[in-house]
Parts: structure tokens; sequence; C-alpha cells
């Protein structure tokens, strides 16, 4: 399903992994060993206009990155979990928190270990570039751009 062709009027709760969503999900790696990942700065200023919409919003990561920890710090108000194998009871323990369902929950993922959370919610939501297994899940809804290149940014546009 085309993301434009959705009503995202009744939201309450967006969790999205990380990596392959707020990323284009390449790690670079230094001769020394240090990493870096890049943000698309829409995708920051998606975060700002999700809140903005009294919408809670949450990053639920498999992995553990300090890319993560400058977006709480960013928005102390964002509930932000990393190095999670078990998604699933995060995302229902979310919901479960902002009084809400799985009817009112958007999530984003782009990978197998976000199957579980996008087949649980009724706005599962991917990129162009996820997993082919991603893709095929029933009602999933893709963005235009892909992971990394304002795909949050695009949600956020339709909440407003």
């Amino acid at each position: 399903m085309n993301i434009n062709d959705v009503n995202f009027k009744n939201i309450k709760l967006v969790v999205s992994d990380f990596d392959g969503i707020f990323t284009d999900g390449k790690l670079q790696v230094f001769s020394d060993g240090r990493t870096s990942k890049i943000i698309d700065y829409k995708d920051i200023m998606a975060i700002s206009i999700i809140l903005k919409k009294n919408v809670n919003f949450a990053v639920l990561s498999g992995e553990t990155s300090s890319a993560i920890d400058v977006l709480k710090s960013k928005f102390p108000m964002i509930d932000t979990f990393q190095n999670e194998r078990n998604k699933i009871n995060i995302l229902k323990s979310l919901i479960e928190k902002y009084n809400t369902s799985p009817e009112n929950t958007v999530y984003i993922g782009d990978d197998i270990n976000d199957i579980e959370c996008l087949e649980y919610v009724k706005y599962p939501v991917t990129v162009p570039n996820a997993h082919y297994k991603v893709k095929i899940i029933k009602n999933i809804i893709v963005t235009n751009n892909c992971g990394g290149s304002g795909a949050i940014r695009e949600i956020a546009d339709l909440l407003l």
C-alpha cells in the first residue's frame, strides 16, 4: 500500500526501528575501530513534528548506537530502547504505557526482526529498501523515501 493512501488521523503512538529507517542501514567503520552512522535532518525534524501533534514516539532498536543517544538527548520525552531482541514485548508495553491500542499505533521497520511488531499494529510501515519478507506483510505501507532519506518525515507530514 502506498503511504499517500493512508489516513493517520487517529494515531497516538509511533514506534520506529533505527538502522535502516533513520539510517540507510550502512555502518561506516574507521581504521581505528570507530563507527559512524548518518541521519537525515528531515527525520530529526519529523520527531519534533510528531511530538507537537501530541503523538508519542519511541525508537526500538536491536542494536546499540550513540546516534540513538543523541536523539534521546535532543528529545528527552521520547522512549528509546537499544539492544532489544524481543521487540514485541517492548511494543506491547509502550502501547500499555500510553493507554492506546494496536489500532492507534504505527510501527516502522525494515528487517525480519521487525516482522512480529509490524504484524501486530494496524499501521505497519516500511521503506522501499526493506528486506523482501517485510515488504510482503499483509497491509504493509511503503514510504516513498528509503531509510535514511526522510522516511520518518513522510509519516510526520501525514499526521499534520
